[in-house]
């Protein structure tokens, strides 16, 4: 494994932690406050933080994976488990989106009992801080990764911070004597993060079952090739996700009368050209003499 690779992994693996145990730690702080006082906002607002700490754990144990070399039973790599990673953590919050609304339903019609205390505040300050703190140093790290994964739990970690303002809302109520504010304010916020849980959920469904790169990035690939000074035609082009990264397939034309050496280097060139470009990750073209007239009716030929 190479440095840089080796740097990638080391910063997965970071982030992948703080998402841990800044959840552990939110977990325990809400929960024991939440029991002190009977706070059902605190004691939601804390379960949801152990899928949330389940989902971490999965991604920092699994999701590395995604940074292995090859190997004979993965020829093409290990791209496609960040993918899957992600997909289990956007399942994950669209289903504690749906229970936070079941439990926000239930508070409307039943009704909420809480004593209120200052330390109810605190704690969600806490929780609030804590999110922040940890969803700003996932997406810091995620800059030089574009890791889905870790896109996926900085998602999840602004849904704890929408779920614990909810919570406030909650809290105020119950200060000022109108208690259904709380699962009011909670129904709400369930509707974002189901949004967002299937938001999660699609994007990756489309990294892992190979989808088709949009018309815009399959023209700046063929544009690409055809700027190449040695290539007369390009057909058969197919551009689709492995994992979270685009592979190119393509057959390219060109003079039939040159040296295999010179072919050979064109080759090279185009391979290098193709991978330079943003979101792909790796390029087969083969080599056909151009003036034969066979591709004329293929698509993309020209």
């Amino acid at each position: 494994m190479d440095d840089r690779v080796e740097a990638g992994k080391g910063g997965f693996t970071r982030a992948s932690w703080v998402n841990v145990l800044g959840n552990a730690v939110k977990i325990v702080v809400e929960g024991a406050v939440g029991l002190a006082f009977g706070s059902v906002a605190l004691l939601a607002d804390a379960a949801h933080s152990v899928a949330d700490l389940v989902a971490s754990i999965v991604v920092l144990v699994w999701g590395r994976s995604s940074f292995d070399e090859p190997d004979d039973t993965h020829p093409h790599g290990h791209d496609r488990i960040e993918p899957l990673t992600a997909l289990f953590v956007g399942a994950v919050i669209a289903l504690l989106g749906l229970n936070l609304l079941y439990e926000s339903a239930q508070g409307l019609v039943v009704g909420v009992e809480v004593v209120f205390s200052p330390l109810l505040f605190g704690a969600l300050a806490f929780a609030i801080v804590d999110m922040y703190l940890v969803y700003w140093y996932t997406t810091r790290v995620n800059e030089t990764l574009d890791s889905t994964a870790l896109e996926a739990l900085a998602t999840d970690c602004l849904n704890d911070i929408y779920t614990s303002l909810a919570a406030v809302v909650g809290v105020i109520g119950v200060l000022l004597g109108h208690p259904i504010l709380d699962p009011l304010a909670g129904g709400l916020v369930s509707v974002l993060v189901i949004y967002q849980g299937v938001e999660i959920g699609r994007e990756n469904v489309d990294y892992l079952i190979g989808a088709a790169a949009d018309a815009e990035q399959r023209d700046e690939i063929a544009r690409t090739l055809r700027d190449h000074p040695d290539v007369e035609g390009v057909h058969d082009l197919t551009v689709f996700y492995d994992g979270p990264v685009l592979e190119v397939e393509v057959h390219v034309e060109i003079d039939g009368d040159i040296p295999l050496r010179r072919a050979h280097d064109v080759e090279s060139d185009l391979v290098d050209r193709l991978r330079a470009i943003e979101d792909v990750g790796d390029a087969h073209v083969h080599l056909d003499p151009s003036g034969i007239g066979e591709w004329k009716e293929q698509p993309d030929g020209s």
